[in-house]
């Protein structure tokens, strides 16, 4: 993974509107960003760049509602709906124009959050995560998505299908204590229910597609070139379309956060010093 090691996560849980969301927070600084978890991981998923990310922002990382260990609700699963409680999320921890870290399924729903309220996120990095329309979508993904109804998911035992997918993270070993967090927070009817979130891309976007070009927040996209899942041209398709964006393609699968960590947390950091304000110039 390079020379950095991890820094184990402190997590706790907070009630957002209404709800019980597992959140991990660091040392308090200046300026802030919000992380939100991938889709069959958890917040645990920045543990391989937590140190680094913290080293000049404050952090705050959460499962968002029915991902990780956080709590349900129906009407929130799809990005334009989770796009409106990020912005809940920012008002109750009072970060004030905070960076957005949003890969895999947070893509959509940071990219919803900063059209729908403009001027409400200092800037947004993505990737990852399905984002052009007509869908471009692989693997067992594609088929979760495109299948009738969940009927066929809600007999089968998630623990295989989750660590199905985490063998796609090629070069970095998870630690035992993570593998068990990422298998437990989809465990008994948790998986078959997020996957309401990614079913709903054929709905929302088509929205988002004609919505990019009214984002103004700078967006920096990092997409893995040999993804299989979610194919960089998700990410090509949002630079294409975003006034002030930037794109970069690391030699990597789907998991770069934690496959690709040095230079995913490098792209990062430089776009948190000062990156973001030059897009669009």
């Amino acid at each position: 993974m390079g020379t950095w090691s991890t820094t184990p996560i402190e997590t706790h849980f907070r009630i957002i509107d209404g709800l019980s969301i597992r959140f991990a927070e660091s040392e308090d600084r200046d300026e802030h960003a919000l992380l939100l978890s991938p889709w069959l991981e958890s917040l645990l998923a920045f543990e391989p760049t937590w140190a680094r990310l913290a080293e000049r922002m404050h952090l705050v990382a959460l499962d968002l509602p029915g991902f990780g260990r956080s709590q349900r609700r129906d009407a929130l699963l799809s990005p334009r709906a989770m796009g409106q409680f990020l912005i809940r999320v920012a008002d109750t921890f009072e970060l004030e124009a905070p960076h957005v870290l949003a890969p895999d399924t947070g893509t959509a729903a940071a990219l919803f959050a900063a059209v729908l309220f403009p001027g409400r996120l200092r800037s947004l990095v993505v990737g990852s995560g399905g984002a052009a329309y007509p869908l471009q979508l692989g693997g067992p993904l594609k088929d979760w998505v495109e299948a009738p109804d969940l009927d066929g998911f809600r007999g089968a035992d998630p623990g295989p299908i989750v660590a199905h997918a985490l063998t796609a993270i090629e070069h970095y070993a998870l630690s035992d204590f993570v593998r068990e967090d990422y298998l437990a927070s989809y465990d008994g009817d948790r998986f078959v229910e997020s996957m309401r979130y990614v079913r709903s891309y054929p709905t929302d976007l088509p929205l988002l597609r004609d919505l990019l070009p009214h984002v103004q927040t700078p967006v920096q996209i990092i997409a893995g070139r040999r993804d299989p899942v979610v194919p960089p041209v998700n990410g090509e398709f949002l630079h294409q379309r975003l006034a002030n964006s930037k794109l970069d393609i690391v030699e990597a699968g789907h998991f770069i956060w934690e496959d690709a960590a040095d230079e995913y947390a490098a792209l990062v950091t430089s776009w948190w010093s000062g990156g973001y304000a030059a897009v669009g110039r």
